[in-house]
């Protein structure tokens, strides 16, 4: 069956559904491979449970006038999204970098939607299913959408692009994440990059950090919408950054106090600002949607615990925005600190080098107690007797146990799967 044809049936339905344990009613279910499963299998459940048409790529499910056998159900639901897109003409913001995406996104839509109706990627589902998913949220009320990408391999951007095929984009950074699927730094600054490369070669618009040296280098020759912090060529100039703890910008004779922590947020908050002077919001609705924008999933959270305070930032980790985090810490004025961090993942043979770095960074800190989780970080052992390490997570939380940390300003950080929010049971 045609794609075209494909598309009316999915006109039919109230949208899409992958999942069988979520299944929206009269949608149309695809029915993709993972690793493990293979959703051909759920095809008569997906129809029980109130999926209009099922997506199949198997044979041996079909089901006259209830199935749509295809080669291949990704591609399909990808080529499905495509058409999609072009077919509803929405000004698309695509959104990529190392650290920062998922933050950036949400406050451009909260900005965005003071004034136009908008559709942002839901959580991180920013890969070659999220993106197509994403798409396909979009209806004809949609005035801006606003589409996360995410990457870990070269070409995977470029291959985002051609589904979203974005009219504005936004590189929140180039920062050591990924690095054993993109082969070093330089593989990061070249994956990253095709996305202005896209807008370039299509004639759209790069929003574009002026502070940032290497982004400013490769958006020499592009239709550059720009924000920079003092800087008179900029279109937005940021006038100050304050992180003390929580990020405070003033422009235009607007002071925005924000709910996140860290200087290393005030990007994305500019950027946010940035996106939303061009759109024409006006600064009272800038000022408020990102005042009122609070972090949430463990990202840059300020909690309050047992008398203690505690930045979490547990959702995920890299040596860039590990660092970042740390330095940040380190300048904040407060009695009694204590850092926990967790191993970082994804890096390859480069995994022991970076954690030696982030050890290095709290090595001369005499005043921070600090606690490093995982076999990586204890690879890399220092006999300090504020540095404390633990191969695993149940060795550090037997400790924690046994000495409550208290009347502290605590810092956790750590990759996904170190799952440091637990620390906040033990503490």
């Amino acid at each position: 069956m045609k794609i075209e044809n494909i598309y009316l049936k999915f006109l039919e339905c109230s949208g899409v559904s992958t999942d069988t344990r979520k299944i929206e009613q009269n949608s149309m279910f695809f029915s993709l491979k993972g690793d493990n499963f293979d959703a051909n299998t759920f095809t008569k459940e997906a129809l029980e449970k109130g999926a209009k048409y099922v997506v199949i790529d198997n044979p041996k499910y079909y089901i006259e006038g209830k199935t749509i056998l295809v080669e291949n159900v990704l591609i399909t639901l990808q080529e499905i999204a495509n058409h999609h897109r072009r077919t509803l003409k929405t000004p698309i913001i695509a959104l990529t970098g190392s650290n920062g995406k998922t933050t950036t996104k949400e406050l451009i839509n909260v900005v965005l939607s003071t004034k136009f109706k908008t559709i942002a990627t839901i959580g991180n589902l920013n890969n070659h299913i999220g993106v197509p998913l994403t798409l396909l949220r979009f209806n004809e009320s949609t005035e801006v959408g606003i589409v996360e990408m995410g990457a870990n391999h070269q070409k995977e951007i470029e291959f985002l692009c051609q589904i979203a095929e974005p009219n504005f984009g936004y590189i929140t950074n180039f920062g050591k994440a990924h690095l054993e699927g993109f082969g070093g730094v330089e593989g990061i600054i070249k994956g990253k990059s095709e996305l202005y490369t896209y807008l370039k070669q299509n004639k759209q618009i790069t929003i574009v950090n002026l502070d940032d040296t290497l982004q400013k280098e490769k958006t020499e020759n592009s239709n550059r919408f720009t924000f920079a912090n003092n800087n008179e060529n900029a279109d937005v100039k940021i006038n100050s950054i304050e992180a003390n703890p929580m990020v405070k910008i003033q422009y235009n004779n607007t002071e925005v106090k924000s709910h996140l922590i860290g200087a290393y947020n005030a990007n994305n908050i500019n950027a946010a600002i940035a996106i939303g002077k061009y759109f024409k919001i006006e600064d009272v609705d800038i000022k408020n949607a990102i005042e009122n924008y609070i972090p949430t999933n463990n990202r840059s959270q300020l909690i309050e615990k047992n008398n203690n305070q505690i930045i979490l930032d547990a959702y995920n980790a890299n040596p860039s925005s590990m660092a970042a985090a740390i330095e940040n810490f380190i300048q904040i004025n407060k009695d009694s600190k204590v850092v926990i961090l967790g191993d970082m993942f994804e890096l390859g043979e480069d995994s022991l080098i970076e954690h030696k770095n982030i050890v290095r960074l709290l090595k001369n800190q005499v005043s921070i107690t600090s606690h490093f989780v995982g076999k990586d970080f204890y690879s890399n052992k220092e006999n300090e007797n504020h540095l404390h390490f633990y191969q695993n997570f149940e060795k550090f939380s037997e400790q924690i146990r046994n000495k409550k940390i208290k009347n502290s300003f605590i810092l956790i950080k750590g990759s996904r799967g170190m799952a440091l929010e637990r620390t906040l049971e033990i503490i």
